[in-house]
């Protein structure tokens, strides 16, 4: 007698009720991804610093989410380039804690260039030797420092004492050696655009790096799995206050982003929102490209208010 196989169709675990509306019983605004451009990759949430402002909550042997290995993002870079990726970007924690993250950086920039976001402390500094060689391929890395204020003493605070000499330590390091570099800050309430600008001027004068050295500045994110009110954004609003144009530089639109947790790799919308299970849209990039993405998350009214994308693409 012939057995026939049929294969299991796993069911997607449901999204909640205000996936699709608003406390007022609106529909939700949604993303359409219309591409494949960027790929992140989550390195985990351990880092050596435990700034309490941090967006993931991260610290030392912080495991919410864990740690990347090799063997977890080459299947993911393989399919992302079968699927047009144009760049693959890292954060974390601090990339430079996972143990495999220069041998990931070494195959993926066989394919497309790459992006770290990274404190460019002691993790960094420790590996330079290893980064140099990195250099030799012909797809670039950039790294994109985070600094929170231009006054040492304020960046400290967060951060720990000495953490921003040590930071600017890691950054004109990787300038010295060739890497492309840019700094990241949040929008600082006590200072004006203006006073924010010059001030990292200075700082970037003294430290030996250009004085136009790119910058990008974010609004307050709150640490994960926080209730933080916001306008809510409906269906409506996406069509009142956005266009189509608008719409397709959402980050949700053209990125993707790979995360482990307890030992599952899953697909996010982006790299705001790991923090929410309804933004795990799939275990496959091919099948998340597939889903729209609800504009329900906190840290989706930044995207919608400030056009606020982690990406430089």
């Amino acid at each position: 007698m012939d057995t026939k196989i049929i294969p299991i169709q796993l069911e997607k675990p449901a999204k909640s009720a205000a996936w699709f509306q608003t406390p007022a019983g609106e529909p939700r605004g949604f993303i359409q991804p219309h591409a494949l451009d960027e790929l992140w990759f989550h390195t985990g949430t351990a880092c050596n610093l435990a700034c309490p402002f941090c967006l993931e909550g991260s610290k030392p042997g912080d495991t919410r989410l864990q740690l990347l290995r090799f063997a977890d993002a080459q299947p993911f870079i393989d399919e992302a380039l079968t699927l047009g990726v144009k760049q693959f970007s890292f954060t974390g924690g601090e990339p430079f804690v996972a143990k495999d993250m220069v041998r990931i950086l070494d195959y993926a920039l066989q394919h497309r260039p790459c992006m770290v976001l990274t404190n460019a402390t002691g993790p960094l500094i420790e590996r330079l030797k290893q980064l140099k060689p990195l250099l030799q391929h012909q797809n670039k890395l950039h790294f994109r420092v985070s600094l929170d204020h231009f006054d040492a003493t304020k960046h400290d605070i967060g951060r720990g004492v000495g953490m921003f000499a040590m930071a600017l330590q890691g950054l004109r390091a990787l300038h010295d050696l060739g890497f492309s570099v840019s700094v990241a800050n949040q929008m600082l309430a006590d200072s004006t655009p203006a006073e924010t600008c010059a001030g990292f001027v200075e700082v970037f004068k003294k430290a030996g790096l250009p004085e136009d050295l790119r910058r990008v500045e974010f609004p307050d994110f709150h640490p994960p799995g926080l209730a933080v009110a916001t306008p809510h954004i409906s269906a409506n609003c996406m069509v009142t206050y956005q266009t189509e144009d608008t719409r397709r530089a959402y980050m949700c639109a053209f990125s993707k982003m790979i995360v482990k947790d307890k030992d599952k790799m899953r697909v996010y919308a982006c790299t705001l929102v790991d923090d929410d299970p309804d933004y795990a849209l799939a275990e496959t990039l091919t099948e998340s490209m597939k889903e729209p993405v609800s504009m329900k998350h906190h840290r989706c009214y930044s995207c919608f208010r400030y056009g606020a994308s982690c990406s430089e693409m």
